[in-house]
């Protein structure tokens, strides 16, 4: 009798030992959908002021490989008759102690759109981010020209963002960007060198669905403006409802 308890208590230990629990799996598969107020691309508005629906979805191999795809709406007006865009990344992520890294490569495609120079509007950027703690930094370089404009190639982004988990669902978020431009002017005809964005917002999960609310901003009041003669960088609220799968 003895014997067969002390089997039975070894069984249980093995059967509740990590040696026994389910692996890691080696690849795992996401997705994201949303509805936001207003498409805002490094502080501007590319859907004209006006809503967008969002989503796409991530493939990740646990050696820290991944690629994935993002979609949203956007005004034909900007990008030459296309009116949407479509995003596919790939890269690496990895850990050294509590600092997080992340390189890849990240694909902007607009189909059926015209570029300035022919063919269909794109841009390729790589990117280099880390993060510790709440703080991320990231910094994007590109390898063609911005978004079809000739003679734009080596156009840069500097990403400083803040994120803070504030318990019971509820979280804050802050950005600011500095977009390093080449032969661009505004919508007055003068030449802009660079510009700053910004952005500081709050988010509230609710049951799995996302809330978020920001207030968006640029330094540059006059880059480009929206069909009906409106700054597409003006300070403005964006409202969004997201949820991951």
């Amino acid at each position: 009798m003895k014997t067969t308890r002390l089997f039975a208590a070894i069984l249980t230990a093995l059967c509740v030992s990590p040696a026994f629990a389910q692996a890691e799996p080696d690849f795992t598969f996401t997705g994201n959908a949303g509805l936001f107020s207003d498409y805002r691309f490094r502080g501007f508005s590319q859907t004209n002021l006006k809503p967008a629906i969002q989503g796409g979805f991530d493939f990740a191999h646990k050696s820290g490989l991944y690629a994935g795809n993002w979609n949203s709406n956007v005004a034909s007006e900007l990008y030459g008759g296309g009116n949407i865009e479509m995003d596919f990344y790939g890269g690496y992520k990895g850990k050294a102690g509590d600092f997080g890294y992340d390189v890849g490569v990240l694909y902007y495609y607009y189909p059926g759109s015209t570029a300035a120079k022919g063919g269909t509007i794109d841009n390729t950027e790589l990117y280099v981010a880390g993060t510790y703690g709440p703080f991320t930094a990231k910094y994007s370089h590109g390898v063609s020209d911005f978004f079809g404009a000739p003679g734009t190639k080596n156009t840069h982004y500097l990403d400083l963002g803040l994120n803070f988990d504030l318990g019971s669902g509820w979280g804050a978020n802050a950005h600011v960007g500095y977009q390093k431009l080449k032969k661009s002017v505004n919508a007055n005809g003068e030449d802009l060198d660079h510009y700053l964005d910004y952005k500081v917002g709050v988010t509230k999960d609710l049951n799995g669905w996302l809330l978020g609310a920001s207030v968006v901003a640029t330094s540059e009041k006059n880059w480009y403006l929206t069909t009906k003669g409106r700054d597409a960088g003006r300070t403005g609220l964006v409202v969004s409802l997201s949820k991951a799968f």
